[in-house]
């Protein structure tokens, strides 16, 4: 029985301790999973201060986590014992992926939208519109967008971070990678972040950009698409929602003929 992506290569550049799923979904559908991280989660040096602010979290109103990632790293530093004993009023999730991380680390979720899986649609719930006198602490990686801190500051709330971990470029052989893009070989790419495909072309370096732009590109974001799109890719079809299911189904459709090029 020929399964719908039928021996197609996927690039797969999820972090690797997040990437087994999605390439299971393509392996099971008849792809071929190319695991290629282009990002790597790393611990910050400066963990006495993460566990100082950690030790004060009774002052604060709402623990906002910007990503599954900051979940994780929050717990690498916390106190499991001091943690299930903390009952903080409320915590925010930004969306259904961080929720989940949440709940699998045995905290509570207060708040996550049901659409939608960014600052934005977090911002939008009506428990993030009144914020007079709330303190907030924004649990994320170093260097993210300040967009929900700047909103909610104008809305009254006084904003904490609590940067938790950095995003760094891996070190690892690009060399299959990069004789699949010299062969045409490499049917569709998945990227979940700018920085994800920021990173891609700094580790394949310059040799097989031209043929890469060609490959069809699968984006969890508008806003990835326009970076791609400045960078040059010539075919990028975006998903309805970041889940692995959903980028499934948008790799099919780009193997099976389901969008159209230019889209």
């Amino acid at each position: 029985m020929i399964k719908p992506l039928n021996g197609a290569r996927v690039l797969v550049t999820r972090p690797a301790h997040q990437a087994e799923n999605l390439s299971r979904l393509i392996e099971e559908q008849g792809g071929v999973a190319v695991r290629f991280p282009t990002l790597a989660i790393v611990a910050l040096d400066d963990s006495s201060r993460i566990k100082s602010t950690l030790a004060n979290l009774d002052k604060y109103q709402w623990l906002v986590f910007i990503s599954a990632n900051a979940v994780t790293m929050y717990g690498y530093y916390s106190d499991s014992d001091k943690m299930a004993k903390f009952k903080p009023a409320r915590i925010a999730a930004i969306g259904k992926a961080t929720a989940q991380a949440l709940v699998l680390a045995g905290l509570p979720v207060d708040l996550a939208p049901e659409a939608g899986y960014n600052s934005e649609a977090l911002l939008a719930m009506p428990q993030m519109q009144q914020m007079n006198g709330q303190r907030c602490l924004i649990v994320r990686g170093e260097g993210g967008r300040d967009e929900l801190a700047v909103t909610l500051r104008s809305r009254g709330a006084n904003v904490d971070y609590l940067d938790v971990y950095k995003r760094a470029v891996p070190v690892i052989d690009s060399s299959q990678v990069n004789l699949l893009i010299a062969q045409d070989k490499l049917d569709v790419i998945t990227v979940t972040s700018g920085e994800a495909l920021q990173n891609l072309l700094i580790m394949l370096g310059e040799k097989n950009h031209q043929r890469l732009f060609e490959a069809s590109l699968v984006a969890v974001s508008n806003r990835i698409r326009q970076i791609a799109a400045d960078i040059g890719f010539k075919r990028i079809a975006v998903t309805h929602d970041p889940s692995d299911a959903a980028i499934l189904e948008t790799v099919t459709m780009c193997v099976t003929g389901g969008i159209k090029w230019p889209n």
